[in-house]
């Protein structure tokens, strides 16, 4: 038996020691997340994804009452730039989120599904793609890779071998 370990580096700012371009793109998720449909958890997530060539995607989340239904923010951004511009390479994504019901005072992080999801992204286009997490206290998570979020992702070597 061999024990391993995984490192992960993220570091910890306030919205104003970011770079202007990345609270601009924070701004926008704030903007998305107010389009964001969650009348059943009162949860609401805008994320907005900037492409290589500067175009900003912005997404919500869109619940449904047929649960699973709905979408993730993160998702409904990557998967629309994925089709609008499929061969331009992401460079950063970033979240925003609150709710209607509780009061959040940390970042929340993506949840499986879009974590693989950015992960795949990111192997396709053979380039990190940076991650900015934003609190309603503006304190921001930055990660400079989503290998960072999601170290064992599944991925297409994995279905090559069958």
């Amino acid at each position: 038996m061999k024990e391993e370990k995984i490192e992960l580096t993220f570091t910890r700012a306030k919205l104003e020691e970011l770079i202007q371009s990345e609270q601009d793109l924070i701004a926008n998720t704030q903007h998305a997340l107010s389009n964001a449909y969650a009348p059943y958890s009162g949860f609401l997530v805008g994320a907005s994804v900037l492409l290589e060539n500067g175009e900003i995607i912005n997404g919500s989340n869109q619940e449904n009452a047929a649960y699973p239904s709905g979408l993730c923010a993160e998702r409904v951004a990557l998967f629309y730039a994925g089709a609008k511009y499929p061969e331009v390479a992401i460079k950063t994504i970033a979240i925003s989120a609150k709710s209607k019901t509780f009061e959040i005072d940390d970042v929340v992080s993506p949840c499986g599904a879009c974590r693989q999801v950015m992960a795949e992204y990111q192997q396709k286009q053979g380039q990190d793609i940076r991650l900015l997490l934003h609190s309603p206290n503006d304190e921001v998570l930055i990660a400079n890779s989503v290998t960072d979020l999601l170290p064992f992702m599944f991925n297409s070597e994995k279905l090559r071998k069958f």
